[in-house]
């Protein structure tokens, strides 16, 4: 599991053993992002330098202007040499242009491709991780990894990346071109480093502890407001709104100082690199003065001097604002990093052998499972359901019935025993394979966007009109789709919104009844029924359930009473166990449960 995920991302006091492996795993991910991009890398880089080099040229045609070329045309007329230089001069320029644009251009289109790669990549990795991780990560977490993380690293990768280069190539080549002009004004420049260093060295360990903070804040409001907007019903009907603000509001404010303070530090950085840059020129312009006036150096080579010295600092500045977005997006790639490194716990077999399940027979032997160490939620049982058989699970709500459920669809691995589907256990079988012979229907009847016959279609994606209907036709919803507006074809909107509870849940059942599945699992999925909806499935169930084996977990009895045989949990115990009817003729605890059920209707 990553020391970065759920319970470490939001941290701030790493240890630096975890900063190292942290900026380790970023790298590496960035190393894979820009691998298929080489080529297109090395040919920017050549842009880069060649672009940097024309534009580093124009101080020195400017002194060979002032100093060879002018004299030649006053005193001898000769306007060879000043022409040759403007035109070098105009040649430097429009090529320095060109070449900005061409990798300008290049940068941002590696840039989009890698992006483009990295939320392909982020979708089916989320894909690939099992239910344990969805039902401990936040969906607003996953959201602000595909959004904001991705949009700050974006930043960086459009633009920032290759005027880093530039920026560096520049400082590089101008340190050279002045040096080879005038070396002492070199020692002013060498001299004006440490200041740079220095006030550098401070800014990069400031900003990286504030932009961290400020991604983790970030993080947080887009977490409240998605759930807040996801949970919208229940904020009204329990008139949460005044307290959603405050809370809204107050994740609001850590995030604003949290920025405030990133903002703080770059104010303190930049001035500091703009007062270091002036007196550098301030004294670049006052010693070469003094030689210009003992004429040990030429007027055009002190302004060529004075100008390398002042554009030596604007790259400086540049690279400061460079390493503002750095941090912010080396916060995200934290992130992301650490999000990619988060592994299922329900692993598909390296190499699957084929499976189709003729029986249905379930077997479970010594199994236990617990979510967290130490905390067991069933305790070490064993279970066979032949093929063909249909299961109730009853009892009270937290008696392990849904997380048996889980295990059986394979949700969950047990933590110790193994169950196995006609021998094979459910580990060994491939997903798709499995996925086809074992369906699970839950209480949450989640519709797409897209129309009733789309959302039918999720069982089997290939269905014709013809087997969507008679799906349809099976299960009872066929009379309420036809006197939809569109009938099959109308749009359920945003998760099935359009159409009431019970409805959703009818849709459901018709998936899977079209998946056609040997192992059939009903976890709670009447409860969203009225009576009169859930009797009209009763005789559709029943069809459905014959032929296969069926698991079905409900509180409602009715439910129940069309299973073989129940089996009644208690704490994760099985504590009974036997045909229906038998069942109901003792004193048990399901014999209890069905006649206090009567009891409610009379």
């Amino acid at each position: 599991m990553s020391t970065a995920g759920v319970s470490g991302e939001d941290r701030q006091d790493f240890t630096t053993r975890e900063n190292k492996a942290i900026r380790s795993r970023s790298i590496a991910l960035l190393r894979v992002l820009v691998r298929p991009h080489r080529a297109r890398f090395g040919w920017t880089a050549i842009m880069v330098v060649a672009s940097t080099a024309a534009q580093v040229a124009g101080p020195l045609l400017i002194a060979w202007g002032i100093d060879i070329g002018l004299p030649a045309a006053v005193d001898d007329g000769n306007f060879a040499p000043i022409l040759t230089i403007v035109v070098a001069f105009l040649a430097t320029g429009i090529s320095a242009a060109g070449f900005l644009a061409a990798y300008t251009r290049w940068s941002i289109a590696i840039s989009q491709d890698m992006l483009g790669a990295l939320r392909r990549r982020i979708f089916e990795h989320t894909q690939r991780l099992s239910l344990e991780f969805h039902e401990r990560y936040t969906s607003g977490r996953i959201i602000a990894r595909q959004t904001s993380d991705i949009d700050t690293l974006g930043e960086l990768l459009s633009g920032g990346l290759s005027n880093l280069v530039a920026g560096l190539l520049f400082l590089v080549f101008t340190a050279v071109a002045l040096v080879s002009i005038d070396p002492p004004s070199g020692v002013a420049l060498a001299i004006a480093l440490v200041p740079i260093v220095a006030v550098t060295w401070w800014f990069s360990n400031a900003s990286r502890r504030e932009f961290r903070a400020s991604r983790i804040f970030s993080t947080r409001l887009i977490i409240q407001f998605v759930e807040s907007m996801a949970g919208i019903r229940a904020v009204k009907a329990f008139r949460r709104e005044p307290a959603d603000r405050e809370t809204y509001a107050a994740k609001v404010e850590d995030y604003r100082e949290a920025t405030r303070r990133t903002i703080h530090v770059f104010g303190i950085y930049d001035p500091a690199l703009k007062v270091i840059g002036t007196l550098t020129v301030a004294a670049v312009l006052l010693f070469g003065s003094f030689r210009v006036i003992d004429g040990t150096l030429e007027v055009g080579a002190l302004l060529a001097v004075v100008l390398y010295t002042r554009r030596f600092f604007g790259p400086i500045e540049d690279l400061a604002m460079f390493y503002n977005s750095f941090q912010s997006a080396s916060s995200a790639l934290e992130k992301i990093s650490g999000f990619l490194e988060e592994r299922p716990s329900v692993v598909e077999p390296a190499n699957p052998q084929p499976f189709e399940a003729s029986r249905g027979d379930i077997v479970a032997t010594d199994v236990s499972f617990a979510y967290s160490a130490g905390k067991p939620v069933l305790p070490q049982f064993s279970l066979s359901i032949a093929g063909g058989q249909t299961v109730a699970l009853v009892g009270a709500t937290g008696a392990g019935k849904s997380t048996l459920a889980k295990l059986i669809a394979r949700f969950y691995d047990p933590t110790d025993g193994v169950i196995t589907l006609d021998g094979r256990v459910l580990s060994t079988i491939g997903d798709v394979d499995f996925r086809r012979a074992v369906t699970l229907v839950t209480q949450e009847a989640y519709l797409f966007t897209g129309s009733i016959a789309d959302n039918i279609r999720l069982g089997k994606t290939d269905a014709t009109d013809d087997e969507v209907m008679a799906a349809a036709r099976a299960v009872g919803a066929h009379d309420f789709i036809t006197a939809l507006p569109d009938g099959y074809d109308t749009d359920v909107n945003k998760r099935g919104s359009r159409i009431s509870a019970g409805q959703r849940q009818l849709v459901s059942f018709c998936r899977a009844f079209i998946a056609n599945p040997r192992v059939l699992i009903l976890d709670e999925a009447t409860a969203s029924l009225d009576i009169p909806s859930e009797r009209l499935i009763q005789s559709a169930l029943q069809k459905l359930l014959a032929d296969r084996t069926a698991i079905i977990i409900a509180h409602r009895l009715s439910t129940v009473a069309i299973a073989d045989r129940v089996l009644v949990m208690d704490h994760g115990v099985i504590i009974e166990d036997g045909p229906t009817a038998e069942l109901l003729k003792g004193s048990g605890r399901f014999a209890t449960l069905h006649r206090a059920w009567r009891n409610s209707l009379a």
